[in-house]
């Protein structure tokens, strides 16, 4: 079940990934401040790029955030500004999250 679909700024890769007003949280566990999500990356092959990762997610101005674990994924992936990202939930094995990336440059 797609949470979001989001196309980068260069915001989103030097102070966080800001969730969009229009995100699907229903598949998020209710949560009081911070929650830790367990998170495959996959090109937008399905190729997996980085070992599960564990993404903080919080409160960060009145919306939620992609902090730490966020901006090791946006590294190694070779993440930049118009690149997208697509942020679901898919329970297996290894983890309860996965996100596609796309570059488009």
């Amino acid at each position: 079940m797609e949470i979001f679909t989001k196309k980068l700024t260069s915001i989103d890769l030097e102070r966080g990934l800001v969730l969009p007003h229009d995100s699907n949280l229903e598949p998020l566990q209710p949560f009081h401040g911070t929650i830790e999500l367990s998170t495959i990356v996959e090109s937008s092959a399905g190729t997996r790029l980085l070992d599960p990762v564990t993404i903080h997610c919080s409160t960060r101005s009145g919306k939620l955030a992609f902090t730490r674990g966020w901006y090791a994924i946006a590294r190694d992936a070779g993440l930049k500004s118009g690149d997208i990202v697509t942020f679901y939930q898919e329970v297996n094995g290894e983890a309860r999250y996965k996100m596609r990336v796309r570059n488009v440059g």
